[in-house]
Parts: C-alpha cells; sequence; structure tokens
C-alpha cells in the first residue's frame, strides 16, 4: 500500500505557499507517495462557536461531532486529512503569524481530537508525520510566532512534526520561483517526509535543519521563563510550543562576552 501525503494550502492561488507546496509534493510522488491537495480558500470553513459541545459529547464516550459539520466543509477535509498518512501545510504570514484563515481552520479541530477520538474507540489509532512552510514578505522578525503558531495547532491531531521551512523574503505573487534555493529547500522537506513516514513509528525523529530553533525538542524559537507548574514542577526556560523546559546554555563570543546558544533539556 502507498503511503498517502496530503497537502494543505492556505494562500493565493498559484502563489508563494502554493508553489512551495506543490515542489514538496512533487517530492512525495516520485517517492512513490499517494498525493492529494488542497487550498483552504476553495472551502467554507465557519469559526468555532466555543460551545464546547463535541468535548462534552467526548468526556461522555460519545464521538458527536461538530454542531457545524452540515453547515460548511470542514469535516469533509477531516474525513480525508485524517486518513493520511503525512501531511504538509503551506500557509501565508502576513503579521508575525499564520493567517487567520488557517488559524479558523485549525481551531475548528477539538471535536477531531484524536487521543480523545481513540480513547473512546471513535477511530483507530495513527501514527503521522507532518511537515511546515511559512511563507512571508519580510524577514524572520516578522514571522517570529509563523512556524510556531503552526506547530501549536499540529497537537490537537496527533501530527509529529519532522521537518519545517520558514520562507522569508517573498512579498510578491509567485517570487519564490526566483530563489531556487527555496525550491530546492521546499523539495528535500518532501523527501524528509518520505523518509519519515517509512521509518518505524518508534525511530521517527526530526530531520529538518539541526540547527533550526532554540529548543532542542521541537525546534521553535519560542522560549519563555518558566513557572511553577500545578504539580510543582518548574524549568528556568520553557519551550512556549511543545512544554519542554531546561536552562540555557552559555557560551562565549569571540570577544570574551556571554551568550546564549540553544536551551538544554
Amino acid at each position: 500500500m502507498s503511503i498517502k501525503v496530503m497537502g494543505v494550502a492556505a494562500g493565493r492561488k498559484n502563489s508563494n505557499s502554493e508553489i512551495l507546496l506543490k515542489e514538496a509534493l512533487i517530492a512525495c510522488e516520485e517517492a512513490g507517495a499517494e498525493v492529494t491537495m488542497i487550498n483552504l480558500r476553495d472551502y467554507n470553513i465557519l469559526d468555532c462557536t466555543g460551545c464546547t459541545s463535541c468535548t462534552i459529547g467526548m468526556s461522555q464516550g460519545k464521538n458527536v461531532g461538530c454542531v457545524l459539520d452540515e453547515k460548511d466543509d470542514k469535516k469533509k477535509i477531516m474525513d480525508v486529512l485524517l486518513n493520511q498518512d503525512a501531511v504538509i501545510y503551506s500557509v501565508p504570514t502576513y503579521d508575525l503569524m499564520p493567517t487567520a484563515e488557517y488559524l479558523a481552520f485549525a481551531q475548528r479541530s477539538l471535536s477531531y481530537e484524536t487521543a480523545f477520538l481513540e480513547t473512546i474507540g471513535a477511530i483507530e489509532h495513527r501514527d503521522r508525520v507532518a511537515g511546515l512552510i511559512s511563507v512571508g514578505g519580510s524577514t524572520r522578525a516578522w514571522q517570529s510566532m509563523a512556524l510556531e503558531g503552526l506547530q501549536a495547532t499540529m497537537f490537537t491531531t496527533d501530527m509529529k512534526v519532522v521537518d519545517m521551512l520558514l520562507a522569508t523574503q517573498v512579498p510578491g505573487p509567485a517570487q519564490c520561483l526566483l530563489h531556487d534555493d527555496l525550491i530546492r529547500r521546499a523539495h528535500k522537506l518532501g523527501e524528509n517526509i518520505m523518509k519519515a513516514a517509512m521509518t518505524p513509528v518508534e525511530k521517527r525523529k526530526w530531520i529538518g535543519d539541526e540547527d533550526m530553533g532554540w529548543c532542542p525538542n521541537c525546534h521553535s524559537n519560542a522560549l519563555v521563563l518558566g513557572e511553577k507548574q500545578w504539580d510543582g514542577l518548574h524549568y528556568p526556560i520553557e519551550c512556549q510550543v511543545c512544554g519542554a523546559g531546561g536552562n540555557l546554555e552559555k557560551q562565549k563570543t569571540e570577544n570574551g562576552n556571554l551568550s546564549f546558544r540553544k536551551m538544554v533539556c
């Protein structure tokens, strides 16, 4: 059986997000994957109402779904998405974080929280991997919560992120085509997705850029000062995304000053 890979874009048609996603999917297809791609702009996705009926149902051992299931396209997408071995998300960033169109889609996933659904026997367990692509017109400073925002939405549907790409300084439509390095990196992301999908679950690990991010666990750049948790556990530094805790590793610069390199768990 071939590996199923789905691409989910949330940007302009035939522009940077779609182009980089298609390049990654080409690599997956070359490796033998069965590929599906959608753009959220082609679908009607309503905002979560916050009614909590889905979680109340799951707490009672029932899969009641979402009250909006018959009113928009979210369920149609998720019925396909949860049947994949891997998903690649490619989302533009207009101001620091993922676009609102993607976040509206992601925040509707509470009724599809796989850990709950598996516990009550509504779905069978499936191990999935994910790749994340964020595209913006400026430098990383104006995309500082882009990948981190995408990462934070992966936990609900239990996606293990194995590679990420931050595409910067491509403000114009399809401008990424002028950057051969971005196209090559998107292709590599697709190759990495296939490599991870074909690796035994217990051996799957991060295979993106080794030095990416401050957090050695999820490779995000979002660190905060730790606070005492409900069980008394306390770390000096915590990752906002995955919750890993540790301290910052110190190193001396050439002029003898101290700088911080990475968090050490």
